[in-house]
């Protein structure tokens, strides 16, 4: 797998949470650009990114407590949506602000500067939304400020 892109943004180390008001750029090989014709007449993207310095913090654990949080139950590295994983691959919906050439301004992106780009794709709710999706009591208070 190759990298399509590069995020660029003012956050420089993990955080986990705040996200919400991060706008980023997804700058785009120049060679891609075209690739992007009309993608602007979409309200929201996915992002699918590599995670490229999660292993330098933490070695993966098969179980954890999210965000390492003694108020959240130690559940499977797969059941929750962490960096450290046997793959650091991110994915995150985020609301396209406009694009400019081979560059896409998205505010709510989850991943610092620097950070590889794999993919770009339009949301689109009948595949990518889930009508009542049954989550467990705990996500709720991990996602409490974090977007």
């Amino acid at each position: 797998m190759e990298r399509i892109g590069v995020v660029r943004n003012a956050v420089k180390e993990p955080v986990d949470e705040g996200w919400g008001r991060v706008e980023s750029e997804i700058v785009l090989d120049e060679a891609l650009a075209d690739g992007l014709d009309g993608i602007d007449s979409f309200s929201h993207v996915l992002i699918l990114f590599w995670m490229d310095r999660a292993a330098e913090a933490e070695p993966v654990r098969m179980r954890r407590r999210p965000q390492g949080r003694s108020d959240m139950p130690e559940v499977g590295i797969f059941a929750q949506r962490a960096r450290h994983r046997p793959n650091p691959v991110g994915v995150t919906a985020v609301e396209l602000l406009r694009r400019e050439r081979n560059r896409l301004v998205v505010r709510g992106l989850d991943a610092i500067d620097g950070t590889p780009v794999l993919d770009v794709k339009p949301y689109v709710p009948r595949f990518d939304a889930v009508e009542a999706p049954r989550l467990p009591p705990w996500i709720h208070r991990l996602m409490e400020g974090y977007f």
